[in-house]
């Protein structure tokens, strides 16, 4: 038998049933999943320093899994010394098996080592049941070796799932164990 990631798992024999229950669904296929978790890297600091991209890459390949796909500036601006062309980010686009494995270490090794962490914020949600977060410090994760950072960045996470509101998206990824403040 192949692997099949934890929080898959509980989503086929936990989750779905009960959110069929909780919102009325007349069909298995109705009840919300989650499609896709997009982490994206600014590094605004690339355009003085060329290494930064280098270190951002590597470090976020190591968090997410996955190689990581610098991004370019469309436009140039002058005023923040960009030109187009230039690498000013760092992104990737986790799906299937990395996505839930990736959720599963967010969710039970890095939002518990964020410093006072009282749960994250429920309004982040876009309307069409997609939901962001931003996190502050990329040094919560354990792939990356605090010895080898020389600048702490931050990062944002897009969860996208196939919910058509934000009540059934937020109940999918409380099921899911995301720690949402308590209201």
């Amino acid at each position: 038998m192949s692997y099949v990631p934890r929080l898959k798992k509980k989503y086929k024999e936990e989750i779905i049933p009960k959110l069929q229950e909780q919102f009325q669904y007349g069909s298995i296929m109705e009840v919300p999943k989650l499609l896709k978790i997009a982490i994206n890297q600014g590094l605004g600091e690339a355009t003085q320093d060329k290494k930064v991209v280098d270190s951002a890459i590597e470090e976020l390949t190591a968090i997410a899994g996955q190689k990581v796909v610098p991004t370019k500036a469309k436009k140039s601006v002058s005023n923040f010394k960009l030109r187009e062309g230039m690498t000013i980010g760092a992104r990737v686009t986790l799906r299937d098996e990395r996505m839930y494995e990736f959720l599963d270490r967010l969710v039970a090794v890095a939002l518990p080592r964020v410093r006072d962490f009282r749960g994250i914020n429920d309004n982040s949600f876009d309307g069409r049941g997609n939901y962001t977060m931003g996190i502050t410090e990329h040094i919560i994760f354990p792939e990356i070796d605090l010895d080898k950072v020389n600048k702490i960045k931050g990062m944002d996470v897009t969860f996208v799932t196939s919910a058509k509101t934000d009540a059934e998206a937020l109940a999918l990824l409380k099921e899911l164990g995301m720690p949402f403040k308590n209201q």
